[in-house]
């Protein structure tokens, strides 16, 4: 899981190659630990909601090139991303496609 951590912050601007879904969902998983435990602290701790804030946004830059690998891996064009700005549908529509498997 850290592996998968470190290794999409440092390919933070990397939109080219594929990323497997392990290493798309271990990411997942350790971010949504991350923000959790920062927004726990954040209660207790008026600064921490901030540094969660900050940390919650800067997420994004990982989050996006990974997810582009991801729908890449899975076959799909990287513009398949957009269709999670659909209402309702959308989000669910993206993650059945993220959990696709890989295609070769």
């Amino acid at each position: 899981m850290i592996n998968a951590f470190v290794a999409a912050w440092q390919r933070s601007f990397d939109y080219h190659g594929r990323s497997n879904r392990a290493d798309y969902w271990w990411f997942v998983l350790a971010n949504l630990l991350v923000i959790l435990i920062l927004a726990i602290l954040g209660v207790a701790v008026g600064v921490f909601q901030k540094l969660a804030s900050l940390y919650y946004i800067a997420s994004i830059v990982p989050s996006l090139p990974l997810s582009v690998r991801r729908l890449r891996d899975a076959g799909k064009h990287w513009a398949w991303i957009f269709i999670s700005l659909v209402p309702l549908i959308g989000g669910i529509w993206l993650i059945v496609l993220l959990v696709q498997p890989s295609i070769g």
